[in-house]
Parts: C-alpha cells; structure tokens; sequence
C-alpha cells in the first residue's frame, strides 16, 4: 500500500505533462503545468510520513514516541510557495503576450518578429 502514493503522484505528473503537450492555450500549459507539480507536494509528504506516528509538535509528546519528519514538511510548504509563485509569473507572461500579440495559441508564436 505504500506504492500508491508514488504511483498516484507519477500518475498526477503524467496527467500535467500530457496536457502540457496536447495543449493549444498558455493559460491551458500554465495550468497543467501547476498541475504536474501539485504531484510533488503527494511525493514529498509520502516520503516523510511514517506509520502510527504524530504530528511533530514536541511539548506534549511522550519521550520515544515517533513522529513524522518535520523537514520535509517544511519543504513541501516551500514548494507550495514557490509553486504558487512560478504560477503567478506565468500567468502574467501569459498576460503580456496576449496584450502585444493578441493570442494565446503556442503555434501563432513561433516567430520572434513584432
């Protein structure tokens, strides 16, 4: 049971990736592409969880009980943050490339010129 964590988030990643590839709207890519990295937050708290063990708060814990590892759970609050902030600056990318080409599609910007 342990693997379907790992499997769901390759699952997830793989459902991102498609999208972005199948795609004919940034707006489309910037959201799959949130999507494909949503699975490494499943993927990082699947790696930090352990079985019958407690949040990590330790004042009122008893001495020997396991915890969960708090690292990891700090690096996948990282991870929202800097996902959340990669997301934000495509979106307004996106923004700016409507506004001065006035489309969406991947295949209209293939040439660099104004």
């Amino acid at each position: 049971m342990a693997w379907a964590a790992y499997l769901t988030a390759g699952w997830i990643v793989l459902a991102g990736f498609y999208g972005i590839v199948t795609s004919r709207n940034l707006v489309h890519v910037v959201v799959c592409l949130s999507v494909a990295q949503s699975a490494t937050y499943l993927l990082l708290l699947s790696v930090g969880y352990r079985w019958g063990a407690t949040a990590p708060v330790f004042s009122d814990i008893r001495p020997g009980r396991p915890v969960v590892d708090p690292v990891v759970q700090a690096m996948t609050l990282t991870d929202v943050v800097v996902g959340a902030t990669v997301t934000a600056l495509l979106l307004a990318l996106t923004v700016q490339v409507s506004k001065r080409r006035g489309t969406v599609d991947p295949d209209a910007l293939r040439t660099l010129e104004e």
